[in-house]
């Protein structure tokens, strides 16, 4: 990210405190006067990611940490998530199909679905994951 975030939060890979994330996002983005149907959006795709990072990077491990990083640079808006599990494929991170009906498992396609772009990637030397969204808000 080239500016400081305008929120940077760090928490702990805990289902209890997605609320808490919620919560910040949509603090953020009505700051920046994002629409109720956008907020709303950033909010399930923001909290989809973060549930994929506690139970998929970090398998359920609630001591593990999270960082979220939000700013706006040119008219979009770019989300960071940074997890320091163990690295993850980025190839394969895909949405299953939607014709496989079962409960759970949609957040990567809900995540592509509201986001204009997605991009999975390592830390360079050291554990750890990162996901880079953007959504064009103006």
């Amino acid at each position: 990210m080239a500016e400081s975030p305008m929120l940077e939060l760090r928490f702990l890979s805990d289902p209890k405190r997605l609320r808490m994330v919620r919560e910040k996002v949509q603090e953020v983005t009505e700051e920046i006067g994002c629409s109720k149907k956008l907020i709303s959006d950033l909010v399930i795709a923001i909290n989809e990611a973060c549930m994929n990072i506690m139970q998929h990077a970090y398998k359920g491990d609630k001591s593990g940490e999270i960082l979220l990083e939000i700013q706006t640079e040119h008219g979009n808006l770019e989300v960071v998530l940074t997890d320091y599990a163990a690295p993850i494929d980025p190839k394969l991170i895909q949405p299953r199909d939607l014709d496989d009906v079962k409960p759970g498992g949609l957040g990567t396609h809900f995540i592509q679905e509201i986001m204009d772009d997605c991009t999975y990637g390592n830390l360079e030397n050291r554990a750890g994951n990162f996901l880079r969204m953007r959504k064009k808000i103006i």
